[in-house]
């Protein structure tokens, strides 16, 4: 059977240079990328025997057979792990809470002044917004720690720094000259109304 498929494909069998060129590239890869390139070279040199490819490059013939069921098909196939693992996020936990944590946090916000993000900067500090919402009456279990606090507000699009409306400009190197120059004409204008009386 092999001898059939190598005889039809005419494609001469690979170099040990090329099988570890071949073997590298696959390392490289990861989930169905990786699938897709094995079930290519296995077609390409190995007539689309799992078996072979499994001999030939020293891939799982299981994973070679499911690349080529995906290619046969067109169908991609999701493993479990990337699928239901992984805890599930603070405010995705508990939606009524992030909600009120939202609220408070909107109160004392600002918008960026120049809109570039849409992040508003608010003066809520994450221990701030853990008393405020045991005031409202929230059990301490479902309430996260003050650092994953920090990381919940900036996830909602808050960012913890100084409110842009109360600091004070500052001072240009023009702003003394600019004075002065208001100086000496608000003094020529006085100077001629006193003459002018």
């Amino acid at each position: 059977m092999f001898m059939q498929a190598s005889a039809q494909r005419c494609v001469p069998p690979p170099t040990h240079e090329q099988i570890a060129d071949l073997r590298l590239a696959a390392a490289k890869m990861t989930g169905a990328r990786r699938r897709a390139c094995e079930a290519e070279m296995t077609l390409k040199y190995c007539g689309g025997n799992a078996r072979l490819a499994e001999s030939v490059f020293g891939w799982g013939r299981q994973t070679v057979e499911l690349g080529l069921a995906e290619q046969r098909t067109g169908i991609i196939c999701l493993g479990a792990q990337s699928a239901l693992s992984g805890r599930k996020r603070w405010e995705d936990q508990h939606p009524d809470v992030a909600q009120r944590l939202g609220d408070l946090a909107e109160a004392p916000a600002q918008q960026d002044p120049t809109f570039r993000t849409p992040v508003a900067s608010t003066r809520l500090t994450a221990n701030a917004a853990l008393e405020a919402l045991r005031e409202q009456g929230h059990d301490t279990c479902e309430l996260p720690a003050p650092s994953t606090m920090a990381q919940v507000l900036n996830r909602l699009g808050f960012r913890r720094r100084k409110v842009i409306k109360a600091t004070p400009q500052k001072k240009r190197k023009e702003t003394d000259a600019i004075f002065d120059n208001v100086k000496k004409k608000t003094n020529k204008r006085a100077r001629r109304a006193r003459s002018n009386a």
